[in-house]
């Protein structure tokens, strides 16, 4: 297995990426890391181009498909005890295979024994990235807590924290193999903007950092509360879920943004699903490819002087329209606490919580 970039791409982030980045400081203590990106240099306009070039330029190059990080073969230890499946017999009230014929995941659709011991063999490293600007520091320990006792358990999780309040980050006790790497980023003025700014940070700390940490990367919104299993059943090369919101209704009434002068774009007439931006996941590269797409979308949009509808939700879902999910999970793995669980939702795995956005949000929640 190859995690590591090329020593021609180590010099050439070492190099630049403190001139670009403003780069502060980098500290490692036992598996509580930290580093930061400077504000001053954040507000510089001509920054914001120079980020967008050395994004651009210092790309990894994939490795070639026997020498990187990839799924294995379904091979499972000897031993394992589970009940035998069934040709017959299974959910009846839900589709459990989109029409590209790839899984949609509900409850009864697998065996967690079965496919937890599965990817458990392979030993995957998995980062989850959040963002908690401003107020929502105070999502994290519950976001983190029960994410210990239910997300990914007994797999090696790094959870990379993106705060502009490091000293509000709590210490949460974690099980072996399970980290937390806090990133510092400026405040924002917008909401929208800590939205978007997801997509720009995100995007460099996985070349800088995460690229060499992790197999698996999942991004998640930290006013979430994790209430049931989440497991490997979630883990493919991209994996989407559908938005809660909309997974009963007629494409022509998805959210998807209709203006034609937007680079998220979606026309009448087209459209599998719309997924919710709240919860996404994949391999590290395939990932790194999506989130660099919505953070160049959005900045052509701004170029243009216009913002998608619903930021970089609507760019993750024009993507995913052209470039098919290899898994799409049930709203089992993101329900809100603000609405009723329908009779189909068997276990809500993890929900949004219910807050006063207009308290919690920098700008109002408008």
């Amino acid at each position: 297995m190859l995690r590591n970039i090329s020593r021609g791409h180590i010099l050439i982030l070492a190099v630049f990426l403190p001139v670009f980045l403003g780069l502060v400081y980098i500290y490692y203590k036992n598996t509580f890391s930290s580093f930061t990106f400077c504000e001053p240099c954040y507000n510089d306009n001509k920054l914001e181009e120079d980020v967008k070039e050395l994004v651009e330029k210092v790309e990894v190059k994939q490795c070639p498909d026997n020498a990187s990080w990839k799924i294995g073969d379904f091979t499972i230890q000897p031993g394992v005890t589970y009940a035998q499946p069934s040709t017959q017999l299974g959910r009846t009230d839900v589709n459990s295979v989109t029409n590209w014929n790839v899984p949609l995941v509900w409850e009864g659709t697998f065996d967690p024994v079965v496919i937890d011991a599965i990817y458990k063999k392979m030993d995957p490293r998995i980062a989850v990235v959040v963002f908690a600007v401003g107020k929502y520091t105070r999502f994290l320990k519950g976001f983190i807590e029960s994410g210990e006792k239910h997300f990914l358990v007994d797999f090696k999780v790094t959870y990379y924290i993106f705060t502009d309040n490091k000293k509000d980050v709590p210490e949460v006790a974690r099980g072996k193999g399970r980290n937390i790497s806090v990133i510092q980023v400026p405040s924002a003025s917008r909401w929208q903007d800590v939205v978007l700014g997801r997509m720009k940070w995100a995007t460099i700390t996985i070349d800088k950092q995460i690229r060499n940490e992790a197999d698996y990367l999942f991004m998640m919104d930290i006013d979430s509360v994790f209430h049931n299993r989440f497991g490997a059943e979630s883990l493919s090369r991209l994996t989407a879920v559908l938005h809660r919101g909309y997974y009963k209704t007629k494409r022509n009434d998805f959210p998807y943004e209709r203006r034609s002068n937007s680079k998220a774009y979606i026309p009448p007439g087209e459209g599998d699903y719309y997924y919710t931006a709240a919860v996404w996941g994949g391999y590290l590269e395939d990932m790194y490819q999506l989130v660099k797409y919505c953070y160049t979308m959005s900045q052509e949009d701004a170029k243009n002087k216009i913002e998608a509808v619903w930021q970089e939700e609507s760019h993750l879902n024009k993507y995913l329209l052209y470039n098919k999910p290899t898994k799409v999970l049930s709203p089992e793995y993101l329900w809100s606490d603000y609405d009723k669980v329908p009779g189909d939702i068997k276990v809500v795995r993890i929900s949004q919580l219910i807050k006063n956005y207009a308290e919690v949000r920098p700008n109002g929640g408008n």
